[in-house]
């Protein structure tokens, strides 16, 4: 069968949607994958990079600050319908599978249109734009979030999560110890408490100016640190730090991490962005995490996000405009409160979705043969 992907724009749409593919090879190793993207975006370089091939279409986001430079995006939104119809007609797709991201509006809207039944995949407890425009579109909704028929027809919805990288479930603690003795040449131990800061690959601002006015009070008490900083802010971080005294416990500060299974399983509480992907991968480890949500997000989506969580006491919430005073005070109660931490973790682990990727293929192979 042959399957059409689009979406992406970011790492949260194009994940996923690579996760997917890769199921539906192992669940069909004859299958025929085109992905669709959006030229200039993210997805043009990393999912050739994954093994698959890629058209791009020349759509682009509406400028909601100055309208007037919209006709330019409009015509290229005309462009794109063209472009997409001759993919559908020349491809002849047994389903499409829509993600998220400015193409997916365009390739699946056309592909619905020339009879191909669609699958969304909403990463997000609040609905991006696009799936929300194809939610009529659409056979099915695979959504990660219990309460998306806010959104969507309760009848199309799928609870399946997120896909996220299964091999994150066979971490070590005493790997991730070797591995940062022989990586960065620090002693971490399994006797004291670990905490890890994820901010991504570009970082996260606000946890990291957080970080450098707490991190001597965390290396005081005993707190071992892995501080992911991001390439943006690598090196001013590690200027400000060359004059705090930081050899009372180990640190690692670095802009990019991985051994990311080995890390996971040795923290004991994880600071990170709202973002989905990660909230599925701390879903499926089972780790208390404090949730930062970035507020430069369309729709406050990562808010929402948390609050899917906290509403079940399965993280806990310090907004970004109070992290500045809130974030290291709340680390460090968490971190002196074992049973607080265990019942997080407990509640956590009720949340997560395993083999999403796997769920989701499945159900497409299903809808591509007639069978929903």
């Amino acid at each position: 069968m042959k399957y059409l992907i689009s979406g992406g724009g970011t790492g949260g749409h194009i994940f996923p949607a690579v996760s997917i593919a890769n199921a539906l090879r192992e669940l069909d190793p004859q299958a025929d994958i085109l992905f669709v993207g959006a030229l200039g975006r993210m997805e043009m370089e990393r999912v050739p990079q994954a093994g698959y091939k890629i058209i791009g279409l020349p759509v682009r986001g509406f400028n909601r600050k100055q309208p007037w430079k919209n006709i330019s995006v409009v015509w290229d939104l005309l462009r794109s319908m063209v472009q997409a119809r001759r993919i559908v007609r020349e491809f002849r797709p047994d389903v499409g599978i829509g993600v998220g991201g400015y193409a997916s509006g365009a390739a699946m809207k056309v592909a619905a249109k020339m009879g191909v039944p669609i699958l969304l995949q909403e990463q997000n407890g609040f609905a991006g734009v696009t799936n929300k425009l194809l939610k009529d579109d659409a056979q099915k909704i695979c959504v990660a979030y219990e309460g998306m028929e806010r959104f969507f027809p309760a009848e199309k919805i799928l609870l399946t999560g997120n896909p996220v990288r299964q091999d994150l479930v066979h971490g070590s603690k005493e790997q991730a110890i070797a591995y940062l003795q022989k990586e960065y040449g620090v002693a971490f131990s399994l006797e004291r408490p670990t905490l890890l800061i994820i901010g991504g690959s570009l970082g996260a601002r606000t946890i990291n100016q957080a970080l450098l006015g707490g991190v001597q009070q965390l290396l005081d008490q005993g707190i071992q640190v892995i501080w992911q900083t991001g390439k943006t802010y690598y090196e001013q971080i590690r200027s400000q730090l060359s004059n705090c005294q930081l050899s009372n416990c180990p640190i690692v500060v670095t802009p990019f991490l991985t051994n990311m299974p080995d890390l996971y399983a040795l923290a004991d509480l994880v600071i990170s962005r709202a973002g989905a992907s990660s909230i599925s991968e701390l879903c499926l480890l089972g780790k208390p995490a404090i949730l930062v949500p970035s507020p430069n997000v369309a729709e406050d989506h990562q808010t929402h996000n948390a609050m899917a969580l906290v509403k079940k006491d399965a993280a806990v919430l310090v907004k970004d405009a109070d992290a500045q005073q809130q974030l290291i005070p709340t680390a460090l109660a968490l971190l002196q409160a074992p049973a607080r931490l265990s019942a997080l973790s407990e509640h956590i682990l009720t949340l997560a979705q395993p083999d999403s990727a796997r769920r989701i293929a499945e159900e497409v192979i299903r809808l591509g043969k007639g069978e929903v």
